[in-house]
């Protein structure tokens, strides 16, 4: 997955570490890096959970390493794609995405037939992370 660079180079997708207040690292972050200019931009469909995430960290965040691939769900389909020994690719990222969505859905099911409300909730957030904007 690539786009534009400023400076008309390609930039690849990856999974980048990112600090933050020189005490966290936060590991599995969708990045777009440009090897030309070493520019890099997270990826724009996940920068506001991201931006959630060191907020809820505070100003003086207790030294830590995150994993984003674990709280955030699409990440964690970039994570698994990037796992496999093929590379990178949209649609196959998008066929791991429609699993784990169905997945998402049939937990959402017995979350609802339970009247669990706390779980539904939870469920309903992580199929918010695997919205059709990060397919593209």
């Amino acid at each position: 997955m690539y786009k534009r660079c400023i400076c008309g180079e390609t930039m690849a997708l990856g999974l980048r570490k990112v600090f933050y207040s020189k005490t966290v690292s936060i590991a599995g972050v969708p990045v777009y890096a440009c090897s030309h200019c070493s520019r890099n931009e997270v990826y724009p469909g996940v920068k506001s959970d991201l931006s959630r995430l060191l907020t809820d960290l505070g100003a003086k965040p207790l030294p830590r390493e995150i994993r984003f691939d674990e709280v955030h769900e699409w990440a964690g389909m970039l994570s698994q794609a990037a796992s496999s020994s093929m590379p990178l690719s949209a649609a196959r990222i998008a066929r791991l995405t429609e699993e784990r969505t169905n997945e998402l859905l049939d937990l959402l099911l017995i979350a609802a037939s339970l009247g669990d409300l706390a779980w539904k909730r939870e469920l309903e957030g992580r199929l918010s992370q695997l919205n059709g904007q990060y397919i593209s």
